[in-house]
């Protein structure tokens, strides 16, 4: 049998991976290889992976490299490249950390390791922010390792997260959320101690509350080729998020929307720092001084990215097209009209107050310009059919009893 030009190996098994796996599939028809550490039923039950390789070691950074190089001597007879992607913040670190060894196994597009800690860490990034004219929310930082009680003077309420989230995510305790909102320094300063006694010990963001719902949140998707040449920079509205305490921050609907201005500002800055690969930016439209404050970059695709390839700009050519055919593109700024989501109807119908956006979600329904990659039309998996159906009701359970 002859060998395929690529074969995709996609680091991950939850939604992100899903929606990758099925971009490979819908543009190629060929079958990913998953790596993953644990058993999630968005891929586990799907027909679209060729395989996927599941050890429980994989987040460890001293077994990751490891893991991934036997992964790859088993498929290194079926192409003749492999691609590595990662799908989540740990991943797409570890990926980068082991570069080198890598490298010899694999093809992918990442920043190197000096730029991640610029931009991952958000002391440093809001620096660059502010060297390359990008707005962000009004911002103190809090050092868990010396600072004493919290008592600068702040506009009520604020928010605060960890500078560091894969740090934060290995001291789990109880109350913990992935954002805090506080109303004042009493507040502020019972989280703070919560945080700190579970044995985080890096910095905090205590970050001016930009007020307005979901629909204020903006998300824009750019990729820049293996050459540094910005081919695509997309731009969508928030819709709704996820409203569970654990999961703030997950967009489970948008809409495309084009801005060209902000658009050029946000690929623009990405070029100055040299970036390479997808950038998944995260903002919010302020209304009190009417400029759209950027939060953070991923140094990836979002789960919530699909809408690019729903707009016909499927994510995985964009790899293929650069890794595999060195091919150069002119940017394209992405102009459509699409509704992402992996809520059902009646969420949207009913937990969006937004006017303008509920008018828009009616028209893009009747036009039938929905779409939810995870009931992907060529997935056979009658278990995962029903699985998914049973997370839609649960889903309407959640938007009501959940309120953010």
């Amino acid at each position: 049998m002859s060998q395929q030009p690529f074969l995709p190996i996609i680091v991950g098994t939850d939604i992100n991976a899903y929606n990758m796996a099925i971009s490979f599939h819908e543009e190629y028809k060929i079958q990913p290889v998953l790596v993953g550490k644990g058993v999630l039923p968005f891929t586990n039950l799907s027909t679209i992976p060729r395989a996927i390789e599941y050890d429980k070691k994989l987040g460890d950074p001293t077994q990751f490299a490891k893991i991934l190089i036997s992964v790859a001597k088993k498929y290194e007879e079926a192409a003749e490249k492999l691609i590595l992607i990662g799908t989540n913040d740990l991943y797409v670190r570890l990926i980068i950390e082991n570069r080198n060894i890598l490298k010899d196994y694999f093809v992918f597009n990442y920043i190197d390791e000096e730029l991640m800690n610029e931009v991952q860490f958000k002391e440093n990034f809001y620096k660059l922010c502010e060297q390359h004219g990008l707005d962000f929310p009004t911002t103190v930082f809090y050092n868990c390792k010396t600072d004493d009680e919290f008592t600068k003077d702040m506009l009520y309420p604020v928010i605060i997260k960890p500078s560091n989230g894969i740090e934060y995510s290995r001291h789990p305790f109880e109350g913990q959320e992935k954002v805090f909102k506080v109303e004042n320094i009493t507040e502020l300063n019972n989280v703070v101690k919560m945080i700190k006694n579970s044995g985080y010990a890096d910095t905090l963001i205590i970050q001016d509350y930009i007020p307005g719902e979901d629909t204020a949140m903006w998300d824009s998707v750019v990729y820049v080729s293996s050459k540094g040449e910005t081919q695509l920079v997309s731009f969508a509205q928030v819709v709704l998020q996820e409203h569970t305490k654990t999961a703030i921050g997950n967009y489970t609907a948008l809409i495309s929307r084009y801005n060209e201005n902000l658009m050029t500002k946000l690929s623009g800055f990405l070029e100055a720092l040299n970036y390479r690969g997808f950038g998944n930016f995260d903002l919010k439209f302020d209304e009190r001084d009417g400029k759209f404050k950027v939060f953070e970059v991923n140094i990836r695709q979002g789960r919530s990215s699909y809408y690019v390839t729903a707009m016909g700009h499927n994510m995985a050519r964009y790899f293929v097209d650069d890794l595999i055919y060195n091919k150069e593109k002119p940017c394209t700024y992405l102009k459509g009209d699409v509704l992402f989501s992996v809520v059902p109807k009646i969420v949207l119908k009913k937990f969006v107050a937004d006017q303008a956006v509920q008018a828009d979600i009616a028209r893009l329904l009747k036009e039938n310009k929905m779409v939810n990659p995870l009931f992907y039309k060529q997935d056979k998996h009658l278990k995962r059919k029903f699985y998914m159906f049973m997370r839609q009701v649960n889903y309407y359970k959640k938007y009501k009893e959940n309120v953010w």
